[in-house]
């Protein structure tokens, strides 16, 4: 692989952190399976994105909470995830074969939720929805590998592509012209996931999923685990 020359402010987005855990075997191993060393990073970026978006399930009725739980190379060994979890899968990978990545969030309004998962959340608010951010050819873009195609041709919406060069975003109309999603909220970006502002964010919004079980685990571990 071509190296290149970085910023310093760069060094942040490249190394391994708790979360992102980049040095993890299983995480190089996936980035090394999905990318190739004569390409272009651009070329290898836009490789990562689609085995992310089509290689795990979009599944956001499982809400993982814990700092294990939480880490990109448990979310590989799932084979599944929500949108914070695949987009930190993605960023995990590009760091390990030395692309720049980060995480942003932002809440967004979804016009197509299904009734079932409406009435989980008892909102149409989806907060804080992750993307990924890459640095590619002095640029950061981002991209949402959140929905795979196989979802996205249930719901028929046209699934997210990437080239590498422009911003790939929710859409905001379906295939048909209807409104898809809207952001409503931004909350910025991040070299590392940042659990705890996460987990406030759900609190505020869906206070009904923390049960005093529930919260008694989140404590135990933010005393237990050092991040």
């Amino acid at each position: 692989m071509v190296l290149h020359l970085r910023p310093s402010n760069m060094i942040e987005y490249l190394q391994p952190t708790f979360y992102l855990d980049s040095d993890h075997p299983s995480i190089f191993e996936f980035a090394k399976a999905n990318s190739d060393e004569s390409a272009l990073e651009k070329n290898n970026a836009i490789q990562l994105y689609y085995a992310v978006r089509d290689g795990l399930w979009y599944d956001p009725y499982d809400l993982k909470l814990g700092p294990m739980e939480m880490k990109a190379s448990a979310i590989l060994a799932r084979g599944k995830g929500h949108c914070v979890e695949k987009a930190c899968l993605l960023a995990a990978a590009c760091r390990a074969i030395g692309i720049p990545a980060r995480l942003e969030f932002a809440d967004v309004k979804n016009h197509i939720s299904t009734q079932k998962f409406i009435d989980l959340l008892k909102s149409d608010v989806f907060a804080f929805h992750g993307l990924t951010q890459i640095y590619v050819d002095d640029n950061w873009v981002k991209c949402t590998p959140a929905f795979n195609v196989e979802l996205c041709n249930k719901f028929n919406v046209s699934p997210l592509e990437f080239d590498g060069e422009n911003d790939s975003v929710f859409q905001e109309y379906d295939a048909d012209g209807g409104k898809f999603m809207e952001y409503i909220a931004q909350h910025g970006d991040f070299p590392d996931m940042p659990r705890e502002l996460f987990i406030g964010v759900m609190i505020k919004h869906y206070p009904h999923l923390f049960t005093p079980e529930r919260m008694r685990l989140l404590l135990w571990d933010k005393l237990t685990v050092r991040e």
